[in-house]
């Protein structure tokens, strides 16, 4: 069956807005989406890898590696050899809840072990993951250990194996798409820190949305074939809005004056470190350039800030309201 299409999703502006962006600039540190069950999480993010460009990766490099990249820290293309390219989709790796951290790291190849007396490498999810998408379906029930590796990996960008008398590094680039429902347990600070943008959905609240969901569901799963088909033509112009912009954020300006905005409302906000600054910039310039903009203004850190804030702050136990709420006041604050 196709990919349920990216454009015919309804309604969570903040989520489809967020993964747009971290298609268009990887750096700003990955999408973690909270919110009500049965809101189209995952549904949006399936629908945005099918929806991207495909990329130039080496032939027969089980770690996906651009062929016009240094090879030293891949153990498959450092012997070398020619590095013949071609064409392939950005991998959308899932990591389940119950995967061992073997699957996920990678680990000896026993078949081959046995079988011909040779140390061999069988590379886990991380090395599939590289320079393409991390899925965590219910990110906030991933067993600690797990959290810790990917911390570890998320901060180096190399996977790094010592097990069973094998030594080896490895690229491990990804974009960090989690996704959850905050009311069976939350993140640890230091894995949410880690995330660039973090986006509340919820449940519609009124008839018509309830209905244009409903309806484009439903023609989805009676025709999936006819209904993609009826999509593509907004497919493709999302397609080309996501290349164009990618051609243009290396030309997207930050001014001064955009830079001081985000370091008022960080320091309004209390915001640990210098990360929520660096995040505004990123997804803001890459924001611009989702516009058309070769500036980034007051409306795109407007726009963006509530994602690449609310998951930084600290519990004020004397402030009930939440973070949403605080980041929109903190901006009334310092865009007067």
């Amino acid at each position: 069956m196709p990919t349920f299409p990216f454009s015919a999703i309804v309604g969570q502006d903040e989520m489809r807005q967020a993964l747009l962006i971290a298609a268009v600039d990887p750096a700003v540190g990955g999408v973690l989406v909270f919110g009500d069950r049965g809101t189209g999480k995952s549904t949006a993010i399936r629908a945005l890898a099918a929806l991207l460009p495909p990329m130039r990766a080496v032939v027969g490099c089980p770690y996906n590696c651009d062929p016009d990249s240094p090879a030293e820290s891949c153990p498959h293309c450092a012997d070398g050899g020619p590095r013949k390219s071609h064409k392939k989709a950005v991998p959308v790796v899932d990591l389940p809840l119950g995967a061992t951290e073997d699957r996920v790291v990678g680990t000896l190849d026993l078949e081959r072990a046995l079988g011909a007396g040779v140390k061999a490498f069988e590379p886990g999810l991380l090395a599939r993951a590289n320079r393409g998408f991390l899925y965590i379906d219910e990110v906030n029930l991933l067993e600690d250990h797990l959290v810790d590796l990917l911390l570890d990996v998320a901060a180096s960008g190399i996977n790094t194996v010592e097990r069973e008398g094998l030594s080896l590094r490895h690229p491990a680039r990804f974009v960090l798409v989690g996704s959850g429902n905050p009311e069976e347990g939350e993140l640890r600070p230091q894995f949410l820190d880690r995330f660039g943008l973090a986006c509340e959905v919820a449940t519609p609240k009124d008839i018509p949305t309830r209905i244009a969901v409903v309806r484009a569901r439903d023609a989805y799963e009676r025709d999936p074939e006819g209904f993609c088909a009826a999509r593509a033509g907004e497919e493709r112009k999302i397609q080309k809005r996501i290349l164009l912009a990618r051609e243009r954020l290396p030309s997207v300006t930050v001014p001064d004056a955009a830079l001081e905005r985000a370091a008022r409302l960080c320091l309004a906000l209390g915001t640990d470190g210098l990360r929520g600054e660096l995040t505004l910039m990123r997804t803001a310039r890459a924001l611009a350039a989702l516009d058309g903009a070769g500036t980034v203004t007051d409306d795109h850190l407007r726009r963006i800030a509530p994602a690449a804030l609310r998951h930084r702050l600290r519990r004020n136990p004397l402030d009930e309201s939440g973070s949403t709420a605080r980041v929109e006041r903190a901006l009334a604050e310092v865009f007067l």
